[in-house]
């Protein structure tokens, strides 16, 4: 297999010994000034095992300290996973020793608190600016002008009447 560029077009070119995307970036994600990148993956990896439920209430969760912080976006759900601590932290404790990237996610302790600050993905609710009413004007009116501009302004005036009933 050659390396040299094949060039389809001016501006695309490619060459068949290039990294893909998702190469480069599990390159970054080992670097040690990039370990957050590999603390976020972990923290998605834990989410994904919980119920669709705790999911949803989870607005984001860290470690600090040996110590799972858990942020709630209602606090009726922090009373909740409260009661379900030593799931929450057994969880955690599978995931580290089966995921050898994730090792590093270990916690003696579970903290629970309710968080106003939460990226919340909320739906767009279409609204179309054009209003749906009768038209209640009505076009039968005399054009009392003697400007010829007047009158013309008038009787495009009256036809938009007429095509809006």
């Amino acid at each position: 297999m050659s390396t040299t560029c094949q060039c389809h077009t001016a501006n695309r070119c490619y060459n068949n010994t290039m990294k893909k995307a998702s190469s480069i970036l599990s390159h970054l994600r080992n670097q040690p000034q990039f370990k957050f990148l590999k603390q976020q993956v972990c923290y998605k990896k834990y989410l994904a095992l919980l119920t669709p439920k705790y999911q949803k209430a989870i607005a984001f969760i860290y470690i600090k300290n040996e110590t799972l912080f858990i942020a709630v976006t209602h606090p009726g759900f922090k009373m909740e996973l409260n009661y379900n601590r030593d799931l929450l932290k057994s969880v955690l404790t599978q995931l580290s020793s089966h995921d050898t990237e994730c090792e590093m996610m270990q916690a003696k302790d579970v903290i629970i608190f309710h968080s106003k600050y939460h990226p919340v993905e909320k739906e767009k609710i279409a609204i179309s600016t054009v209003p749906y009413y009768n038209e209640l004007a009505s076009s039968e009116f005399e054009i009392q002008s003697e400007d010829s501009e007047l009158i013309v302004k008038f009787e495009q005036i009256k036809e938009q009447i007429k095509c809006n009933k």
